[in-house]
């Protein structure tokens, strides 16, 4: 047997015994946190068998297995839940059952996020969860959740349209923020937001499974203002992705904030794996484009970005008007 082949049956015996292994831990997790470590340590397993060259079928296992474990993990959040009521001990009386679950989740540290994504796959009738493991040509959380929301939909109609089931290397994305969220924003300036596009909550940003859309090797490109620079950089990161470095756009013209002039918004670089510029040359972090209209960003950016990644598919996240051929576009007024 040649080395390479004897190396390949090694990765196949290797990848049966750790999803035995996790799949056997999973039937004796007592908590959602021990449920959801075994979907992290699922989803790292499968990736390091990508990398190693190891089948689709062996790939395929351990991503079952983190769905199985993100669905166990739902389901105990919700028997948690419904046990204890809408006030958990501890917590003060006047809070709401959100905020309380939101105290739960931080306890047992657990992200907001992932706990609902978790809640969600398990509301998926067991019936359908397995018709879906069974029949789906790639078994992935956002194929799951996919099924939720059409579930969903006979109750819960969304405007938010679903993200692409293609992936992408390069993303750029200028979030709709909604202000109201934010340290002295007002009633005001909200409303006016309002009047130009649909803005969204923090939560409805946070549930966007754009890891789904991202290759395992991906970049984002994230629009930041400075009222919202600290939740940006949370949203990357539930988005899958990690900060890297930033360009200023400086638009040359003032507008006025509560503590200077502000002339100028932050266009964040993160990556998911490795993923470093195609084009090596270096470009200056601060950009002087006049602005125009409220919220149009300048087509430069995006030409700079084909300039730094020219390869692989590519995708505009909340677009607004027409973009070159070679971009997708997502949102509700692409």
């Amino acid at each position: 047997m040649a080395a390479s082949r004897k190396a390949a049956v090694g990765r196949e015996v290797d990848a049966l015994i750790r999803v035995s292994e996790g799949t056997r831990m999973l039937t004796e997790a007592k908590s959602a946190f021990e449920a959801i470590k075994i979907a992290e340590a699922a989803e790292a397993y499968r990736y390091a068998m990508k990398v190693a060259g190891a089948s689709d079928e062996a790939q395929r296992q351990a991503a079952e297995l983190k769905l199985r474990a993100e669905r166990r993990a739902g389901e105990l959040l919700r028997k948690s839940e419904k046990a204890t009521g809408a006030r958990q001990p501890g917590t003060a009386r006047g809070t709401t059952r959100s905020e309380d679950a939101t105290a739960s989740y931080s306890e047992q540290g657990i992200d907001k996020r992932v706990a609902a994504r978790c809640q969600k796959i398990a509301s998926i009738p067991d019936e359908k969860f397995e018709e879906f493991l069974s029949v789906a040509d790639e078994v992935t959380t956002a194929g799951a959740m996919r099924i939720a929301r059409e579930i969903d939909r006979f109750t819960e109609p969304s405007e938010t349209p679903d993200l692409p089931d293609h992936k992408f290397r390069v993303l750029y994305a200028d979030p709709p923020w909604q202000y109201g969220n934010a340290q002295h924003s007002t009633e005001e300036q909200d409303t006016t937001l309002q009047n130009h596009y649909p803005v969204m909550a923090d939560e409805e940003l946070l549930a966007l499974e754009v890891e789904s859309i991202a290759d395992d090797d991906a970049v984002l490109f994230c629009w930041a203002t400075s009222p919202r620079l600290p939740f940006a950089l949370d949203l990357i990161r539930a988005w899958g992705f990690a900060y890297k470095s930033l360009f200023v756009w400086d638009k040359i013209k003032h507008n006025v904030g509560y503590y200077n002039s502000v002339r100028h918004e932050f266009l964040l670089i993160c990556t998911r794996g490795s993923c470093l510029p195609d084009n090596k040359q270096l470009h200056d972090s601060v950009v002087s484009i006049e602005r125009t209209d409220h919220s149009v960003k300048p087509p430069y950016f995006r030409e700079l970005i084909d300039r730094m990644y020219p390869n692989g598919r590519r995708i505009e996240l909340f677009a607004r008007g027409s973009l070159p051929a070679h971009w997708d576009a997502w949102g509700n007024e692409s």
